[in-house]
């Protein structure tokens, strides 16, 4: 019956353990823009670790200290885990939750790329490039940037575009002067048409500055490190897309010559960093991001 007791208790203890350091995961994992909410939620996911951490403390002392029944060990053990289940069916539906609102948002964008025969599908692929370059991203790199936080930017990066007249957008000659500095104003009307979503506050800065150059040659003259991490990966993204997809006005180029742009560009436009990695990126892999509707 000891015996039995202590096992519990260890086990149950294990679990515990466990069940904290995923809930300090899932904590974690609402902190992007999908399931980042008010401070409400933020104090009630704190209140939460408490009462778990109380939950394992209190386990222990009754366990230990008190020299429990079988009884009580069992029902402190099945207990345990009862949130260990709890917690995974959470994680399970915040994951279910975000690949939908991903899903859904990917075909509003798609439908407002439409508008554009230039852009249909841009935006899409832009959005698979990025997540293809975060997985090749070292550990150090990617614990700075929150992957789906960093999906919507890529996706809706281009969502300015919505305030720029059709006649500049479709234009199949060379933009004037005037018509460019049009076209520069589309980061921050994105920017502004996001506003009302509290949540993209925090990917704001990526979507504005996603045309700045290391040179200080962008939009808004930032460079090198001044300019957002997330930022400087999605403007290779965005220009390798741009290179590589098809145009009315123009072929797409193949992956070799995009490659050679995007090298030329390392440490001017490009972060070079950044670029080294991208390169690794199979040819293979880059392909598989083309969205059927700019295959080439």
């Amino acid at each position: 019956m000891e015996i039995a007791n202590t096992v519990l208790i260890l086990v149950g203890a294990m679990i515990m353990v466990g069940n904290i350091s995923g809930y300090m995961l899932f904590m974690e994992k609402m902190q992007d823009v999908v399931s980042s909410g008010n401070k409400k939620d933020s104090i009630w996911l704190r209140i939460g670790l408490v009462l778990l951490l109380f939950f394992f403390f209190g386990y222990l002392v009754v366990c230990l200290a008190f020299q429990s029944s079988l009884l009580t060990s069992l029902i402190l053990f099945f207990g345990s885990i009862f949130v260990s289940v709890t917690l995974g069916l959470m994680s399970r539906l915040l994951d279910t939750a975000k690949e939908r609102s991903v899903d859904i948002a990917e075909v509003l964008v798609g439908i407002i790329d439409a508008r554009d025969p230039n852009l249909n599908g841009h935006s899409r692929y832009v959005k698979d490039l990025t997540v293809l370059f975060y997985q090749r991203l070292p550990r150090r790199i990617r614990f700075k940037i929150n992957p789906i936080s960093l999906e919507y930017a890529a996706l809706m990066h281009d969502i300015g575009k919505l305030g720029v007249p059709e006649s500049i957008l479709n234009k199949p000659e060379k933009l004037n002067e005037e018509e460019w500095e049009t076209m520069r104003q589309h980061p921050k009307i994105g920017v502004k048409l996001l506003q009302p979503l509290q949540p993209f506050d925090s990917i704001s800065s990526w979507i504005l500055y996603h045309h700045e150059r290391m040179d200080g040659e962008g939009y808004y003259k930032l460079q090198g490190k001044q300019i957002p991490l997330a930022a400087r990966l999605l403007s290779i993204t965005d220009t390798y897309a741009t290179i590589t997809m098809r145009r009315a006005y123009k072929p797409p180029l193949s992956y070799e010559q995009a490659v050679e742009i995007i090298r030329s560009a390392a440490g001017k436009q490009l972060d070079q960093e950044l670029v080294d990695i991208f390169l690794t990126i199979p040819k293979e892999e880059l392909e598989k991001c083309i969205p059927e509707q700019i295959k080439y």
